[in-house]
């Protein structure tokens, strides 16, 4: 059943929330919504407070492993941790107090899908596939959405879909690789998916109505959507359009990161009221 999980997005060290698709290296094109003056830690304790688990908190570049770590203290054993995972410190993550790792740029060598990197985050965890979490955070491209990585700056070769991966390879008949089913293969070696919409990340604009009613269709496994959500409302959408398939993240509106557009305890009531 659909339900509200909450987020801390940490980028040099503090609590932020930004405007995805300005995410560069470059600070002077960087657009931020809310830099919070408390600690990840204060975020990790009220969602325990409240018994908001599966909070995702993502490492958004380099300087935020101690701050992560703080907030994986707070709360052991109920964060997800993302951000420059991969199969060498995955254990090490876990080790520190994570429910589970989250991973996407490691998987994308070259922008290109790797097996084998899946393969080898599922064997440092010891094969427990409840402790890994596949991020397919994408942006559209035409009519498809593709998987983004570098911060959400790289297309790779992979799209969001049910049917098929390394398309815009295949397509050209460049690939020696048939087609095969993104979503069923990644399920065999995770547990869930998060999805940031990058174009829609931090505009408080609206959901991507299309994107969340195709996961909603695609996935079996529970999968996380993030990325303009503006309004209370946006939890009753996506529970309609996605039959109450797809949990729902909210950032830059909520009252807790500066936003005026939902209260943090609208959230809280909603997922008492419908879970």
């Amino acid at each position: 059943m659909t339900k509200f999980r909450p987020c801390i997005d940490l980028h040099s060290g503090q609590v932020k929330q930004i405007v995805g698709g300005t995410l560069d290296n470059e600070s002077a094109k960087l657009k931020t919504n809310h830099i919070s003056a408390l600690p990840a830690s204060h975020f990790a304790s009220l969602y325990r407070e409240h018994g908001l688990s599966g909070t995702h908190v993502i490492m958004l570049g380099s300087g935020n492993e101690n701050v992560a770590q703080e907030a994986l203290s707070a709360w052991p054993g109920a964060l997800q941790i993302g951000g420059g995972i991969s199969e060498t410190n995955a254990k090490l993550w876990i080790d520190r107090g994570a429910e589970k790792v989250i991973v996407t740029s490691f998987l994308f060598p070259e922008a290109r899908f790797s097996i084998d990197r899946l393969k080898g985050i599922w064997e440092a965890v010891g094969g427990d596939k409840t402790k890994v979490v596949v991020d397919l955070s994408c942006r559209k491209s035409g009519h498809r959405w593709v998987v983004a990585m570098n911060k959400w700056q790289t297309l790779t070769d992979t799209e969001v879909n049910k049917g098929k991966i390394a398309m815009r390879l295949c397509r050209m008949h460049l690939a020696k690789e048939p087609y095969t089913e993104t979503i069923g293969m990644l399920e065999a070696y995770c547990s869930e998916f998060l999805v940031h919409a990058a174009d829609h990340e931090g505009l408080q604009r609206g959901i991507d109505e299309d994107l969340v009613r195709r996961l909603g269709e695609w996935c079996n496994l529970p999968v996380t959507y993030a990325g303009g959500g503006r309004d209370i409302a946006d939890l009753n959408l996506v529970k309609d359009i996605s039959q109450g398939k797809v949990d729902l993240t909210i950032g830059s509106a909520l009252d807790i990161f500066g936003g005026d557009g939902v209260k943090f305890s609208d959230c809280v009531t909603w997922n008492r009221e419908n879970i």
